[in-house]
């Protein structure tokens, strides 16, 4: 079967400012040479901790962002070599939902205006077909349409996230990049969250790219894992297999991480 997203070989150096005049800039390498594979209807987790290329990985699968050298295919596309118009064409199939649903969603605006953005921004539909639309995405997250003329203040978190991942599904997209979906909720709106991710994927036969440093949650959500150390993939796997038989030592250290709550001993 052919892979939905293919990243070969992706490599992304940032050259920051000199530090000494006649010195050479220095340079930060988030990711050195980043391969893996997903395919339709499933999901891959990227774990690592803070500064290990996650969000790096994120922005170039998104083509915010152009890496150094290797490549991003999306349905066989190389997208950083698109054109212009045929890469904003390309955006219908991908989508992002964010790590902050406060700071994601623009607070001057409707629900009905964020819902709708990213078929705005395709230019291809009227603002009756758009507020339409929008209603199907909310109701898909379990919000009402009359929900449409409110404000993002008007909500809670985990509400706010759900709208987040609605204007994500509105173009019907056969990947979405998530990064760190539920790390900003509550631990007791987080499994609804997921719960709803994976109705979604059910639904509606989306890929994820699950960004996270929470084992748990890609746990939950993932068919496939990949651990990111200093930009590299040192090992990739079954959550199960990871999780039951780690073989690198960063993964171990990673799991021996993980809080577990131990029973209060009886005097």
């Amino acid at each position: 079967m052919t892979a939905l997203l293919e990243v070969s070989d992706l490599v992304r150096h940032y050259t920051l400012p000199r530090e000494r005049l006649f010195g050479p800039p220095p340079t930060v390498e988030a990711l050195n040479g980043v391969s893996f594979s997903l395919r339709a209807g499933q999901s891959l987790g990227i774990v690592g901790e803070s500064g290990s290329g996650k969000s790096t990985i994120a922005r170039l699968v998104m083509a915010l962002d152009k890496p150094t050298s290797g490549t991003v295919k999306l349905l066989g596309r190389d997208l950083h070599a698109l054109p212009r118009g045929e890469l904003r064409a390309a955006r219908r199939d991908v989508q992002m939902v964010f790590q902050d649903p406060y700071g994601s969603l623009d607070p001057r605006q409707t629900v009905a205006r964020i819902v709708a953005e990213p078929l705005e921004a395709q230019g291809e539909t009227s603002r009756a077909e758009q507020r339409e639309r929008a209603g199907e995405s909310l109701a898909a997250v379990g919000l009402r349409s009359t929900d449409l003329g409110k404000y993002p203040h008007e909500f809670s978190g985990g509400q706010r996230q759900r709208i987040a991942i609605a204007r994500a599904l509105i173009t019907r997209p056969k990947l979405i990049v998530a990064d760190e979906p539920v790390s900003a909720l509550d631990v007791s709106v987080q499994a609804q969250v997921l719960n709803l991710m994976q109705d979604l994927q059910q639904q509606f036969g989306i890929s994820y790219l699950l960004i996270s440093h929470d084992l748990a949650v890609v746990n939950h959500l993932c068919d496939e894992v990949c651990v990111l150390h200093r930009g590299l993939v040192v090992e990739r796997g079954t959550p199960q297999r990871l999780f039951a038989h780690a073989e690198h030592p960063y993964t171990q250290a990673l799991l021996a991480a993980v809080p577990r709550a131990e029973p209060l001993a009886m005097p």
